[in-house]
């Protein structure tokens, strides 16, 4: 029986411990990834034509 209140001594120990923010890493890391994926696509249709018109790139056709 002592054994089944320390687990829940613990268990509440754990809980009081977080304070809400254990998500608030989660969504500023996907904040940063989204970002960066907003960036890497501009550059990407920024640069699309001119690499497509690269002369490297014609020496491949796709079609």
């Amino acid at each position: 029986m002592q054994a089944i209140n320390s687990v829940g001594r613990l268990i509440l120990a754990r809980r009081r411990g977080t304070n809400g923010e254990s998500g608030q890493g989660l969504a500023e890391y996907a904040l940063i990834l989204a970002f960066v994926a907003l960036v890497c696509i501009g550059a990407l249709g920024a640069l699309g034509l001119k690499i497509a018109d690269s002369p490297g790139f014609k020496i491949f056709p796709l079609a």
